[in-house]
């Protein structure tokens, strides 16, 4: 158990170090293109690759990221006026059933990468192998579905809470513990 959840840290810091550096990367790139059009005249020719590559990155690599915080797009609606027994079992069928979309989509995703890398296909300004900029496409969703395994489980573990990410309690529980506590919210 010691080593998984020192797995776990490890990952959540690397997901948190590719995220901040691929925003960064893509804040650098969008200023730096209307800068250097007005200084020089042109624009940097890999910029554009650079903002694709990171862009990519952070949308498939923060697939996991936000399913762990529970920051992953709901339409919950419905969700949030159900009572608990229901909020309970959509907590357990709802992350199910999208880890098993995220394994199919790794799956297919990784195919589709292998048949990049087989192409022999490279960017055109940079030259780096095109491979490498759809590569953590299935990376993402491999660690989104795990993400949300784990999302699953700890809302089958803990009977007495309902979580929309292992990091994140329901906040419609937060708020009815808080009236039962004060008697107002």
């Amino acid at each position: 158990m010691k080593l998984l959840r020192a797995l776990d840290k490890g990952i959540l810091k690397l997901e948190e170090f590719i995220l901040s550096y691929a925003i960064i990367l893509i804040a650098l790139m969008v200023i730096s293109k209307p800068i250097t059009r007005t200084l020089l005249g042109y624009t940097l020719p890999f910029a554009d690759e650079v903002s694709q590559i990171s862009v990519t990155i952070a949308t498939f690599m923060g697939i996991s990221y936000a399913a762990r915080k529970g920051r992953h797009i709901s339409m919950s609606a419905f969700y949030d006026m159900a009572p608990f027994k229901v909020r309970k079992v959509l907590a357990i069928f709802i992350p199910f059933l999208t880890a098993i979309i995220l394994f199919v989509l790794a799956y297919y995703s990784t195919l589709y990468v292998l048949d990049i890398k087989d192409s022999g296909r490279v960017t055109s300004a940079l030259q780096m192998p095109m491979y490498i900029l759809y590569m953590f496409i299935p990376i993402g969703f491999f660690l989104g579905g795990i993400q949300f395994i784990r999302n699953m489980w700890i809302n089958i573990r803990d009977k007495d809470n309902v979580y929309l990410g292992t990091d994140a309690k329901d906040y419609n529980d937060l708020e009815n513990k808080e009236v039962e506590k004060t008697g107002h919210l």
